[in-house]
């Protein structure tokens, strides 16, 4: 292994270059491309056109009785461009919805093309050897002239995408702005689609035709779970299909017998749901994480509302209560009761007293806020939503968990309250001064 790696990696072999800078340019290019047909919600039509290029390149070969690129590659492209172009009037002159509009494309272009194919086989023509590899793909037999005529179809798209970038962005995010901006976005629109069919015709080399719409959008997906910032996603997109195509080429490498296109895409897919689960603010396990801790947080502030309301009601927020005490008056499960009360003690809020928990300051200052959001939010809705005052409280209960100090005194204003708190107006009828201190606090009427 250690051989291989170090023949690979030395790039003495001219064959070896030839893969690896084809398909580093294949890769990537297609991943920059793919960026703005996931932000289009475009990603379905680009499978449909990966199929579609198969009939154009089988009746290239026809015409030309050759396996040269250039002439494979115009028939790919002229044929992937109808099957948008079909895909679009079927959607806008009929009654046929997109997603199915792609399906009947997909499949006709491309049963058409294996129709072909089987045809081609069956000439006899020697040329036609190694025709099928459209389909899977394989670098390794990539050469000189088609790495000439990939490279130069590679570099255009990125040239076009970096001069075109902040149009095409506008564009993906926001159509109706960019044509209210005077920008031509039938035009843009057009460009991207060419750029598309152009991306799927530079990778089928590599990829093969049935994998093609992986590398067009895997990468880019991986890419968004790692950044919400639209240059880093397209460079970071790019950069991974290129690492995927250099471990496809590797692989193809030390066991010939494996075809690149496949083991380019286990290689983004394994990527992408590495991003998936571990990525740091979009992954699943940082989202579970969050959940948790939110979950926690809403547990134990609702333990300390319970604990502050009760008191307010009793007119002593000082008191001790026991697990009975606290399920009469809110029903939770037991166990999470149990656990939110030893969180609390672990953070001073509550002290336990033999088989009752009491507040201390901490906590009692913590439970009015958490119950001063609550009845902000509800006059908040009662007076500016004239919502019922009876429909208002399972709201309150949910948003109470996420209002910051910054909009509670937005509220304040808002519902004519007093930022200091310590009195009250005819809005409210409750004052909060003296929480804690096991003096009488007034309550809302109602409440």
């Amino acid at each position: 292994m250690q051989q291989a790696l170090a023949e690979f990696f030395s790039f003495s072999d001219p064959n070896i270059r030839y893969v690896l800078l084809g398909t580093l340019l294949l890769t990537g290019s297609a991943a920059m491309i793919g960026s703005f047909a996931l932000l289009r919600k475009k990603v379905l039509v680009g499978d449909a056109v990966a199929h579609a290029v198969l009939p154009g390149v089988c009746l290239a070969f026809i015409i030309t009785g050759t396996k040269h690129p250039v002439p494979l590659s115009l028939g790919a492209s002229i044929t992937g461009w109808l099957a948008l172009v079909s895909i679009d009037q079927i959607t806008n002159r009929s009654k046929i919805k997109e997603d199915t509009a792609i399906a009947l494309v997909l499949s006709v272009t491309f049963g058409l093309g294996i129709l072909l194919l089987t045809a081609i086989q069956h000439t006899g023509n020697a040329e036609q050897v190694g025709l099928s590899n459209f389909l899977f793909g394989k670098a390794a037999a990539l050469v000189s002239d088609d790495l000439k005529t990939l490279a130069l179809l590679g570099l255009m798209l990125i040239i076009i995408v970096l001069l075109f970038f902040k149009e095409f962005t506008l564009v993906a995010f926001d159509k109706a702005f960019a044509q209210a901006s005077g920008l031509p976005v039938r035009r843009l629109e057009l460009l991207l689609t060419s750029l598309t069919v152009l991306a799927i015709v530079v990778g089928i080399r590599a990829v093969g035709i049935l994998l093609m719409a992986v590398m067009l959008i895997t990468p880019p997906a991986a890419a968004r779970f790692w950044t919400n910032h639209l240059p880093t996603m397209v460079l970071l997109a790019a950069v991974l299909g290129m690492i995927a195509g250099l471990a496809g080429s590797f692989v193809s490498y030390i066991a010939p017998a494996m075809p690149t296109g496949p083991w380019i895409v286990m290689t983004i897919s394994v990527v992408a749901y590495g991003s998936f689960l571990l990525a740091p603010r979009r992954g699943l396990l940082a989202r579970r994480i969050r959940q948790r801790k939110h979950q926690k947080k809403t547990l134990t502030e609702n333990i300390l509302k319970l604990f502050y309301e009760l008191g307010v009601t009793e007119g002593s927020v000082g008191t001790k209560r026991t697990l009975y005490d606290l399920l009469k008056s809110r029903s939770m499960p037991t166990s999470r009761l149990v656990a939110g009360l030893k969180r609390l003690q672990k953070h001073k809020m509550l002290q336990q007293e033999g088989l009752g928990w009491r507040l201390t300051a901490a906590g009692s200052r913590k439970g009015k806020e958490i119950s001063q959001r609550h009845h902000l939010w509800k006059l908040y809705l009662t007076q500016h939503l004239k919502t019922e005052a009876d429909h208002t409280h399972e709201d309150a209960e949910s948003i109470e968990h996420i209002i910051t100090p910054e909009l509670a005194e937005e509220l304040r204003g808002l519902v004519k309250l007093p930022v200091t708190g310590k009195s009250t107006t005819q809005h409210t009828h409750w004052t909060f001064e003296g929480a804690g201190q096991g003096q009488p606090v007034k309550t809302p009427a109602g409440e």
